[in-house]
């Protein structure tokens, strides 16, 4: 049977600041996608993770498929109403254009989708993220995809001996999709060479080499470039599929206990480490740090399992207490250098507007 993984993420309001929304926001949601995706999707799965909530569902409409961006809009317009009557800061904050016009992609809410006919199995992890960027998927998904220190499936498995065609999108170009395509191993240091800037190259998706099968999808919106000034960070989801042609579950959530620096935390202006949470974590310290939830789901004839929660395990624990280590020493370099994100990227006005004032009282020494 052939399917669509199609994963909808939007701010549309929370409590006390940038934390978490208000359990009548996500139950209007969640209402809404259930009563009017009767004839639409066959299954759905809605959860939170900081402020935002991600409507995950499964249909035969395809990528892009309208009925279904417009099921998720009117979902958010719904839980914006709600997010108003209760006063809940940043309602509506991510829908940034005034009517629908075919598909949520470049509106303002994080899309990733991918069409494939099931496996007899058909194993995948939902990935969320909050107070990031799209890049903060760059790190974790090369190594999950492409080294065998991490991916030792590389080395084990005729199946994904083959390697990976990774996509990726430079996000600093707004004409177009402007995308190149390469594969690992013959380019790996050419993938390296673009991923290291994870404000400009983002891997948008990643394929199988040995059966063309698509692998993962990445949501690439970044917020600044739609709206042209800053409304908020990009909070991007991805979807990856596992075992089989692909990496293994472990495999794949190996990487995310480097916890690499990424941009976002507080006013999406900082650098801090991404800390893999629970699922329906809520955002604290610093308006952070920037978290990763994770939901592994099978899927048969479009209908989800329950969902285990990736990051709930001892394991986990430990490495979180590390986390917060690494992003308290970071923050006590406060503004300076590395620990805020440069010029380029420093979507705030005020920081801007006062270099551009104090540019015009330089003088030139003779």
């Amino acid at each position: 049977m052939k399917i669509t993984l199609s994963v909808l993420k939007a701010d549309v309001g929370s409590i006390g600041g940038h934390l978490q929304p208000s359990r009548a926001l996500v139950h209007e949601i969640r209402n809404f996608i259930r009563s009017g995706g009767k004839d639409i999707l066959i299954d759905a799965y809605v959860s939170t993770t900081g402020d935002d909530i991600a409507i995950l569902c499964t249909h035969e409409k395809g990528v892009a498929g309208e009925r279904v961006h417009r099921l998720a809009w009117d979902a958010f317009r719904s839980g914006t109403e709600v997010a108003m009557k209760q006063g809940l800061y940043g309602a509506g904050q991510d829908l940034l254009k005034d009517s629908f016009s075919g598909n949520i992609k470049g509106m303002g809410p994080a899309v990733a989708e991918m069409e494939f006919e099931e496996r007899p199995n058909e194993p995948f992890v939902f990935f969320a993220a909050d107070k990031t960027d799209p890049g903060a998927y760059n790190l974790p998904f090369y190594l999950g995809f492409a080294d065998p220190m991490y991916n030792a499936g590389l080395l084990l498995s005729p199946k994904i001996s083959q390697g990976f065609t990774f996509r990726i999108i430079d996000v600093g170009y707004t004409e177009n999709d402007k995308i190149i395509d390469l594969s690992a191993p013959e380019h790996l240091y050419d993938i390296a060479t673009l991923l290291r800037d994870n404000q400009k190259y983002v891997i948008e998706s990643i394929f199988s080499r040995s059966t063309g099968g698509q692998a993962a999808a990445v949501s690439t919106t970044r917020l600044h470039n739609i709206a042209g000034k800053y409304t908020g960070k990009d909070d991007p989801v991805a979807l990856v599929r596992v075992q089989g042609e692909f990496p293994a579950t472990g495999e794949i959530l190996a990487p995310f206990e480097i916890a690499p620096y990424v941009g976002g935390f507080m006013r999406g202006s900082h650098v801090g480490p991404l800390m893999p949470c629970k699922l329906n974590s809520a955002i604290s310290f610093f308006d952070g740090p920037p978290i990763i939830t994770g939901a592994a789901f099978c899927v048969r004839e479009g209908k989800l399992t329950e969902p285990v929660d990736v990051f709930d395990h001892p394991f986990w624990d430990s490495v979180r207490e590390d986390i917060a280590k690494k992003a308290q020493t970071i923050r006590r370099q406060g503004f300076s250098g590395a620990a805020m994100l440069p010029y380029s990227e420093l979507e705030y006005g005020g920081v801007v507007e006062k270099l551009g004032e104090l540019e015009k009282k330089f003088k030139i020494r003779a």
